[in-house]
């Protein structure tokens, strides 16, 4: 990685519309080649969705720094992803709050990302084996979460982890033509607070989410 390929990768998220210099300032500070297959480090900075096995993608830096950005993190919060992939935006999560558990189907993916995590020297985070769809009860509250995949609806266990006033990501949609919305945990449940982005993403698969494959 040069200096310049990875800040003309924080000028493509900036073109995207992010502004938050605490997010901009971790694109900076975590170098994307290393959370990418070894095959394709010399695509890394570019501002795309990259193929990793099982049929996942990396997220386009663009719009995972969109997402993230739509949480609002100050540092203090514990969170919860639902989508660990290779470990990019866990990194960039656990740099802008104070604990990540990051949950992810696959376990190979799993080990995958505890390595590029380790390689980075990024400690505040634990990536487990699970299905994101029921969240992890034993580690809730959350004061915010974030989803890597797509379904219609919000799965009620995340719901439930969500601490009071905590803040909620996720693609809405069938997986591939989804929409991005915020949502907020207020007095009468989980409300939606706006639209971040259009998206395509995969399909969130687990027992509150789409029928395993």
């Amino acid at each position: 990685m040069s200096e310049t390929d990875q800040e003309a990768l924080v000028q493509a998220v900036m073109a995207a519309g992010v502004q938050d210099a605490r997010v901009l300032q971790a694109l900076r500070e975590t170098p994307r080649a290393a959370f990418v297959p070894a095959h394709l480090a010399e695509q890394a900075y570019l501002d795309e969705a990259l193929p990793i096995p099982h049929g996942q993608v990396t997220t386009q830096p663009s719009l995972v720094a969109m997402m993230i950005e739509s949480l609002g993190l100050t540092g203090s919060e514990t969170v919860l992803e639902v989508g660990a992939g290779y470990g990019f935006q866990t990194a960039l999560l656990a740099r802008l709050a104070r604990f990540v558990w990051s949950i992810e189907r696959w376990p190979d993916l799993v080990d995958t990302a505890r390595a590029n995590l380790a390689s980075q020297g990024i400690t505040n985070v634990a990536v487990v084996v699970g299905d994101g769809s029921e969240g992890l009860p034993e580690h809730a509250p959350f004061e915010a979460i974030l989803v890597s995949a797509a379904f219609p609806e919000v799965p009620p266990p995340l719901t439930e982890q969500l601490a009071p006033g905590g803040r909620l990501v996720q693609p809405i949609g069938p997986g591939g033509e989804d929409v991005v919305m915020l949502f907020e945990r207020g007095p009468q449940g989980l409300a939606p607070r706006g639209v971040v982005t259009g998206a395509r993403f995969v399909r969130l698969y687990g027992k509150h989410g789409f029928p395993a494959e």
